[in-house]
């Protein structure tokens, strides 16, 4: 199996992964009617996606945290599926994927809330606000960026954050906000909390374009909080949080100005999230993104492409805590594409190792052993490979299987007993 001076992961890991994979969907799915069926209404969603955390990348985060033999939060879960992450295209954007994942449709790259025609569709947020429950976006980049305004705005491109966050506040009225992005909620000249042009990225700087938001929020009920401690101590239903200018990291090359030290890290958000939204009996739906998984990958960085993905894990385990004590709540977590073409491989003196992004990373501990990996990157942009979804909680069995990103939103409103109406 695993050798003293080679652990095979380039040619075995990843197969078994992915046999894994396909074999623990056929366990939990045995017929086509299981895996599509509800056993009753679902109270809770918490969704997460590991932004360009693919199968090799959960691979690594797992290696590195507990080893060969342990287990993530976010892998213990009886039931797994397989997603197509495909757009109108191949190759999807984050905006596209997570349109189709919050409204069922298959859409261009950039467009957000918005068919291929560019006509609005509903959200799976949307419905949810309809339904009387609460609704939430937690994420370690800005809260306007592509994956959170999925499920809340209706924009032509992603770009357009400062009409994403009016959207939020006054169409979706999206309950808890936590995030960076402070940037696009203040016009431009005027700062928030967060300084312009901070040394750490002195391209960072106001440049809202619907007036201050921030005014807009609190007079529309919102608590108002950019740190830790006020987040904890906010009460009530509605909760902007913005913690950074733009993403709550900055991603680099490694070694090269790279650091991930969010000043509210994404497990209090969650649970944080998780506290407001739960006040409402009707139940609540709310998103959490991890985003350094995706911009460090984007960079090659895989030590800090494993450490976000650590903080991911953490919160997952916050949220199925959650769920334990309330078995009407649904935990999902997946991905909205690929970054990198991340491998897994042995250490391996006599293997090339290349320039750029050919270069291998590490080598990595592996967590409970002796042994080490690296990491090796095809790309430095996204792939079109499938991605898993892991499910836990009502009606998990339902993620079972093979499908296209376009089923996760019809399985959730099937979950929820909502009916789509366009």
């Amino acid at each position: 199996m695993v050798s003293q001076k080679k652990i095979g992961f380039k040619s075995t890991l990843t197969v078994t992964a992915a046999a894994a994979l396909v074999v623990t969907s056929i366990l939990t799915a045995p017929s086509h009617e299981k895996a599509e069926a509800a056993s009753s209404q679902t109270k809770n969603v918490i969704l997460f996606v590991g932004d360009g955390m693919g199968t090799a990348a959960r691979n690594a985060i797992r290696l590195a945290t507990v080893g060969e033999k342990g287990s993530l939060a976010m892998d213990a879960m009886p039931f797994v599926g397989l997603i197509h992450t495909s757009s109108t295209v191949p190759v999807t954007d984050s905006a596209a994927s997570a349109t189709a994942y919050a409204s069922g449709v298959k859409t261009y790259n950039g467009a957000i809330g918005m068919d291929a025609d560019k006509k609005s569709v509903k959200t799976i947020m949307e419905y949810a606000k309809d339904a009387g429950k609460s609704t939430g976006v937690v994420t370690t980049s800005q809260v306007t960026d592509a994956t959170g305004a999925a499920f809340g705005a209706h924009v032509e491109d992603r770009s357009k954050q400062s009409d994403i966050a009016l959207q939020y506040l006054t169409k979706s009225k999206i309950d808890v906000l936590l995030g960076g992005g402070e940037d696009f909620w203040y016009p431009a000249g005027e700062p928030g909390k967060f300084q312009d042009e901070p040394a750490e990225d002195p391209s960072e700087k106001s440049k809202g374009t619907q007036g201050n938001l921030i005014n807009k929020a609190k007079q529309l009920g919102y608590s108002y909080v950019s740190n830790k401690t006020d987040m904890q101590k906010a009460k009530g239903g509605k909760l902007l949080g913005l913690f950074a200018n733009e993403e709550m990291f900055q991603q680099r090359a490694e070694g090269e100005g790279d650091i991930y030290n969010p000043v509210v890290s994404l497990p209090d958000m969650t649970k944080k999230a998780i506290e407001t939204l739960s006040a409402n009996k009707k139940g609540f739906f709310l998103m959490v993104e991890e985003e350094g998984t995706d911009e460090f990958a984007h960079q090659n960085n895989a030590k800090m492409t494993i450490k976000a993905g650590q903080q991911l894990d953490r919160s997952v385990q916050i949220a199925k805590d959650f769920a334990k004590k309330n078995p009407d709540t649904l935990v999902l977590v997946l991905a909205d594409h690929e970054t990198g073409g991340l491998s897994i491989e042995e250490v391996d003196a006599n293997d090339e190792t290349g320039d750029g992004i050919s270069k291998e990373d590490g080598p990595f501990a592996i967590a409970n052993s002796k042994f080490n990996f690296v990491v090796d990157w095809t790309t430095s942009g996204h792939t079109a490979v499938d991605v898993p979804v892991t499910a836990t909680g009502k009606n998990a069995q339902m993620f079972a299987g093979s499908f296209e990103n376009t089923e996760i939103f019809t399985k959730l409103m099937q979950a929820l007993g909502f009916k789509a109406h366009r």
